[in-house]
């Protein structure tokens, strides 16, 4: 009889450790505090690499101030100027090239187009052999032939230039003048055939009227809407 039992218990013990057999859990240790919870997530953000294309933050930068726009604005205003500006600059400035009496004997007529026709300059009655001089201070930048006539040209500032013709220059070029100063005679060729002295004047390559810039001449005064109405 008791060998039967330990015939069976030697059975039954296999099939008991089986059945009895687990995996025991990790080991939990104790749980987070709140701060350490934040510390621990900031630490894997900062450990985890950054996404690639993405641009780092940067501070974001002084917001304008008035000063500053009111600087900007002053310095592109300093730098800008215009033909107006010039014109004003020089305004009844130039002094006639021939002494009183002048009279002028064709105006000044702007061509509609660069090459159309017109009349680029004044044409003051004057006899051949009569003194001509500067309009006012600048360089002699040509005295020479233009086709059938002489002409004398000065660079002035602002970029204007003068030119003279028909005249027999008492200059060269590069010569520096000052207003008043003879630089030659009225001679014969062109349109004024000895009878006239040509005046003419350029800004920037295109011609304008003489009468901007001379002396004596009246300008146009705008009146006050104000002063219009109580006429």
């Amino acid at each position: 009889m008791n060998v039967f039992r330990l015939l069976i218990a030697a059975t039954l013990l296999p099939l008991a450790c089986l059945f009895n057999v687990r995996s025991d859990p990790p080991a939990a240790g104790p749980p987070l505090a709140p701060s350490d919870a934040t510390d621990a997530a900031a630490a894997r953000r900062a450990a985890s690499p950054a996404r690639e294309g993405a641009a780092p933050a940067s501070a974001p930068g002084p917001a304008p101030t008035m000063d500053m726009v009111t600087e900007a604005d002053r310095a592109s205003e300093t730098g800008r100027e215009t033909e107006t500006d010039r014109e004003t600059a020089t305004a009844g400035t130039w002094l006639w090239p021939l002494p009183p009496p002048h009279p002028v004997l064709r105006g000044f007529q702007a061509p509609a187009t660069l090459y159309a026709p017109g009349h680029r300059g004044l044409d003051l009655s004057a006899e051949a052999g009569r003194e001509v001089i500067a309009p006012a201070e600048g360089v002699v930048s040509f005295a020479g032939v233009v086709v059938d006539r002489p002409v004398v040209s000065i660079e002035h500032a602002h970029g204007l230039v003068s030119s003279l013709e028909p005249v027999s220059a008492g200059v060269a070029v590069g010569d520096r003048v000052t207003a008043g100063q003879p630089v030659g005679r009225v001679a014969d060729g062109g349109h004024c055939a000895g009878r006239c002295l040509h005046l003419g004047a350029r800004l920037n390559g295109g011609y304008v009227s003489p009468l901007l810039y001379l002396v004596g001449v009246p300008r146009a005064v705008l009146l006050p809407a104000l002063l219009v109405k109580g006429r």
